[in-house]
């Protein structure tokens, strides 16, 4: 059994708690969080051992394995305490607010042969791994445009705050929703984009942060793309993140529940797929799980992160390097929206010189 530890009992903390006592090769043995209240109710009633502090936790239980749920601005510092004990580690996103800090756990990660992994769940989603699928399977021909949406109802008034909603916690709705966004890009298409112009980040209800996120992505090949974020909208139930991408021979767009491909001749590639409207939806998609929590894709995710601590296996579907590219790309962004770079005519003009 893989011994794993937890800290932070936030939502997503306590989602992951849920998981992971249900996985067959998963023995959770103690849980972490400063909140005297959620810590007391939650080891009274489960048994597990609980700690107040994450250096006490990793100084006195022996683990294989750790999952960090906590605010942002504390993963660097959990994480490289967990590295520095030979500690695989899972973190929840976005990895880091500095792009050095992130880069440099990666590097001690990939030096002691980790096991790391990154909450970007969307990754396990079955509609998005048949798009990517299709996509390197060449169905589109070149690739020449996409577009990258997420939405939801996260800040919906101007009142109170959460660490969410502040710059050196949470990182705003650039690094909490359109984060994903970005990440989706980067597993879709292979890689980030080597600029990016005229990003907005326009403030709608919250004080410290952004809500509302727009921003340009160029690449050297001539790809362009178009990314928007907003959680201040209450139209959706929840977040909802939908991608499309366009190439020589059509399109594809992929949400939580469906593909669609548009072809505009038979990609010998993918000869079950006709020309004209293909659509495969996430139900004959997923693979069952064995316990179901807001979603297969978060299981799935739980599952994939033990297995590889199993094998001993670094190469996580989202590793440590991948999410510190998405916080250089969000850092990217900030930049060009605070005016420190040469903006879209600039970036694509460099591109091509």
């Amino acid at each position: 059994m893989t011994r794993v530890a937890l800290i932070g009992l936030g939502k997503m903390g306590l989602s992951h708690l849920a998981i992971i006592r249900t996985h067959p090769d998963a023995d959770l043995v103690a849980v972490c969080d400063p909140t005297a209240y959620v810590l007391d109710v939650l080891t009274k009633h489960t048994g597990l051992k609980g700690y107040a502090d994450y250096r006490t936790l990793l100084d006195e239980e022996e683990l294989d394995a750790i999952v960090i749920a906590t605010p942002s601005r504390f993963h660097a510092e959990m994480v490289q305490a967990a590295l520095e004990r030979d500690i695989h580690v899972y973190c929840e996103k976005p990895f880091c607010l500095d792009v050095a800090e992130g880069r440099r756990l990666a590097q001690l990660a990939e030096a002691k042969g980790l096991v790391s992994q990154v909450g970007y769940h969307f990754r396990f989603v079955a509609a998005f791994q048949e798009m990517k699928r299709l996509i390197d399977a060449g169905v589109l021909g070149r690739i020449h445009h996409f577009r990258a949406e997420a939405y939801g109802p996260v800040v919906l008034r101007p009142n109170g705050s959460t660490w969410r909603t502040s710059r050196i916690e949470g990182g705003g709705c650039l690094y909490d929703y359109a984060c994903h966004a970005i990440d989706l890009v980067h597993y879709l298409l292979g890689r980030p984009p080597d600029a990016v112009g005229g990003t907005v980040l326009n403030r709608v209800l919250s004080r410290d942060v952004e809500d509302e996120v727009y921003s340009t992505f160029f690449y050297a090949d001539g790809k362009t793309g178009q990314l928007a974020a907003n959680w201040s909208d209450e139209s959706f139930r929840k977040m909802s993140v939908k991608v499309t991408v366009w190439g020589s021979n059509g399109r594809i767009c992929a949400d939580r529940q469906e593909v669609q491909v548009y072809l505009r001749e038979i990609a010998r590639q993918a000869p079950e797929l006709a020309p004209g409207w293909n659509v495969r939806y996430t139900t004959e998609l997923t693979s069952p799980v064995w316990f179901y929590l807001r979603g297969e894709e978060y299981s799935a995710q739980i599952d994939h992160f033990i297995r590889s601590v199993k094998q001993r296996n670094p190469n996580t579907l989202c590793t440590f390097r991948a999410a510190a590219e998405v916080d250089r790309v969000a850092a990217m962004m900030l930049n060009d929206a605070q005016g420190r770079n040469a903006g879209p005519l600039g970036a694509a003009r460099d591109l091509l010189h």
